[in-house]
C-alpha cells in the first residue's frame, strides 16, 4: 500500500472518515445515506490514489474484503438475531411484570441499569441494550429519556468490558493469550462508572416519566419465550466460547457466533413465530453500522501512538467515533499495554456517541430519537464524566502494569491465533 496522502499532517483517510461522522452528527435523520456515500468516498479514493492494505485497484480491494467478511457477517447476523430475540422478550410479558419486582421512584430506574450491567457480563452487550430498552419501555410506558437511552448503552458495554465472554474486544485480548483475570480488573473503574453515570441517569428518568408502579393485573408471562431468549442467548455463549479455545481457526473462516444464534432462530420458530416484521427496520440500522465499520477497517490505524496510560485514555475517546475492533487489534499487535485499562476504555468509550458501539447503533433501532449526536451529548454528559472518573480512580487503585512480555507470548508457536471476528457499540 502506498503511504496515505496527508493534509496538515493528518492522512487523508482520516479526513474524510471525520467528514463522514460529522455527516451523521449532522444530519441523523438521513444516517444510512450519509454513511454509505462515505463509504464509497473512502473507497473511491484508495482505488485511485493509495490502495489497499492487501494491495492495489480491485483485487486490493477484495482482498481486503476477503479478510474483512467474517466481522461484517457476524455484526449483521447477530444485529438482525438480536433484534427478534427483543421481540421473544417483550412478547412474554416480562417486561410488563418488571414493575412488581423494581423498586419505585428513581431507585427503580438505577436498578434496572444496573440488571443491564449484570446480563452483559455474560451475554453480547448488544442482546443486553435490547432487552434493557424493551424493559424500559414498558416499566415508563414508552417514555424514555435519552439521557436514560444513553445510560443503558453505558450500562452494557461496562459490564462486558471486564468479562473474556462480554465484549468482542475482551474476547480478543483472552485469545491473543491475555489472562482473563488481567481483563477483570476493568470492573475496578466499570462497577465505579456505573454508579456515577447511573444515578444522574435514574433521576432523569423518574423526572421525565416516572416508573410505573404496579404491573398490569391478570398477567401472564410465557414461559415458552423466555426459554427461547435463553437458549439463544446460551446457543451464542457456548457457540464463541468453544470456537475460541477448541477452533479458533474456525473464526477466521466462518461467523461462528451468528450463525448459531440464527440456527437457534429458525428451529424455535416452529414454537413461536419470531417477529419478522421488525426486520426491514433493523435492516437499515445493521447496513448502516456496517457502513461505519467498513470504514474503520480501511483507515491506516497504525498512525497510532505507543501504549501508555494516556494513550489508552485516549482510545476511549477514538472508540466513540472508531470501531474498537481494529483499535483493539492494533494495541495487541503493540503490546506493552495494561489490559485491564485498554478493556475498559475500548468497551466503555464507545458509549459517548450513540453510533460508537454496536450497542448504541441497535439500541437507537428502537428508540429513533437517540440519534442525534446533539441530544445524546447532552442529555448524556453523565457517560463521559463517568468514563474519565472511573479511569482516574482504576489507575490510583491499581496502578499501570504494562504487559511488556505480551508480544513474546503472543509469538510463541504454542499461542492461539487472534480472533479476528465482531459480535457489539
Amino acid at each position: 500500500m502506498i503511504e496515505p496522502l496527508s493534509l496538515f499532517g493528518i492522512p487523508v483517510d482520516f479526513i474524510m472518515f471525520a467528514l463522514t461522522l460529522l455527516g451523521v452528527a449532522l444530519f441523523h435523520h438521513h444516517t444510512l445515506k450519509v454513511a454509505l456515500a462515505g463509504l464509497a468516498a473512502i473507497v473511491a479514493y484508495k482505488l485511485t490514489f493509495t490502495g489497499f492494505k492487501f494491495g492495489a485497484g480491485m483485487t486490493g480491494l477484495a482482498l481486503h474484503m476477503q479478510h474483512e467478511w467474517v466481522i461484517l457477517a457476524n455484526l449483521f447476523l447477530l444485529l438482525m438475531g438480536f433484534a427478534l430475540l427483543s421481540r421473544h422478550f417483550e412478547k412474554s410479558r416480562v417486561p410488563d411484570a418488571m414493575p412488581a419486582y423494581l423498586p419505585d421512584d428513581w431507585k427503580g430506574s438505577f436498578v434496572l441499569l444496573v440488571l443491564v450491567f449484570m446480563l452483559s457480563a455474560f451475554l453480547d452487550n448488544i442482546a443486553a441494550a435490547l432487552i434493557g430498552g424493551t424493559m424500559a419501555r414498558h416499566v415508563f410506558r414508552g417514555k424514555v429519556h435519552i439521557g436514560y437511552l444513553a445510560a443503558i448503552v453505558a450500562a452494557s458495554n461496562a459490564g462486558g468490558s471486564g468479562s473474556v465472554v462480554g465484549d468482542t474486544t475482551t474476547t480478543m485480548m483472552w485469545i491473543d493469550g491475555i489472562s482473563p483475570l488481567a481483563v477483570a480488573e476493568a470492573y475496578v473503574a466499570a462497577s465505579i462508572a456505573v454508579v456515577i453515570f447511573g444515578i444522574p441517569a435514574a433521576l432523569q428518568q423518574h423526572r421525565y416519566s416516572p416508573i410505573v408502579k404496579n404491573a398490569q393485573r391478570g398477567l401472564t408471562v410465557e414461559w415458552t419465550r423466555i426459554a427461547i431468549v435463553g437458549a439463544i442467548l446460551v446457543v451464542a455463549i457456548l457457540a464463541n466460547v468453544i470456537a475460541n479455545l477448541r477452533f479458533p481457526e474456525l473464526l477466521d473462516t466462518l461467523p461462528v457466533i451468528g450463525l448459531a444464534v440464527w440456527l437457534v432462530i429458525l428451529v424455535t420458530a416452529l414454537l413461536r413465530r419470531p417477529d419478522w416484521e421488525v426486520l426491514p427496520e433493523t435492516f437499515k440500522g445493521t447496513i448502516f453500522l456496517l457502513s461505519l465499520v467498513t470504514s474503520a477497517s480501511l483507515m491506516p490505524v497504525e498512525k497510532l501512538p505507543l501504549a501508555s496510560w494516556q494513550t489508552a485514555l485516549g482510545l476511549g475517546f477514538v472508540s466513540a467515533v472508531f470501531d474498537n475492533i481494529p483499535l483493539t487489534a492494533l494495541a495487541l499487535k503493540q503490546g506493552g499495554y495494561d489490559w485491564g485499562f485498554l478493556a475498559y476504555a475500548v468497551g466503555f468509550g464507545g458509549s459517548m456517541i450513540w453510533f460508537g458501539s454496536s450497542a448504541g447503533v441497535a439500541l437507537a433501532g428502537q428508540y429513533p430519537e437517540a440519534k442525534s449526536v446533539g441530544l445524546w451529548l447532552r442529555h448524556g454528559w453523565h457517560v463521559a464524566v463517568a468514563y474519565v472518573i472511573g479511569f482516574f480512580i482504576m489507575l490510583a487503585v491499581l496502578g499501570w502494569h504494562a504487559d511488556t512480555d505480551h508480544r513474546k507470548r503472543a509469538e510463541a508457536p504454542s499461542a492461539p491465533a487472534v480472533l479476528n471476528h465482531k459480535g457489539e457499540s
